[in-house]
């Protein structure tokens, strides 16, 4: 009696985060067929647009980790918020980036496919992670060898 409780609790629970993600990624049809969600809409408020996307989001990750979501699943999640975040609070480029990524349908899509198989979305999420770490390293890097050349020639020029 317990575990079906559990489940009914898990499922409900589920449903209202996919309403959530559906209202906030593809609620609106545009002509065409193409669909938007609020969250590209809210992030068009200066400021405070792209906070409660986020927040929104975050409730949607939290939620996820009552679920029993794993931690590489939640370090997907979390990436994909910070992307759209990060590049959604680019002026005007940042807003289209935000209707075209939904990062809440990802990030829905990431919690049911853990649901179904843990072991394959628990590979995909280690692969994921190792890419975007190195992907950071190398621009790390680069930054790092840019900053050192142009204080080199800074140095050459002024000595």
């Amino acid at each position: 009696m317990k575990i079906e409780q559990n489940l009914s609790t898990t499922n409900s629970r589920q449903q209202q985060l996919e309403k959530i993600s559906r209202f906030m990624d593809s609620s609106i049809r545009l002509p065409g067929g193409y669909r938007i969600g609020w969250d590209g809409i809210i992030g068009l408020i200066p400021g405070i647009g792209d906070v409660v996307g986020m927040a929104i989001s975050s409730y949607i990750l939290v939620s996820a980790i009552r679920l029993g979501a794993s931690r590489s699943t939640v370090v997907r999640m979390i990436g994909n918020i910070g992307i759209e975040t990060v590049v959604g609070a680019v002026p005007l480029l940042g807003d289209v980036f935000d209707l075209i990524f939904k990062a809440n349908s990802r990030n829905m899509k990431i919690l049911q496919s853990q649901q179904l198989d843990p072991a394959v979305t628990h590979r995909k999420s280690l692969v994921g992670l190792s890419i975007v770490l190195l992907i950071v390293a190398f621009v790390f890097l680069l930054l790092a060898w840019t900053t050192l050349s142009l204080i080199a020639g800074l140095f050459s020029w002024i000595f």
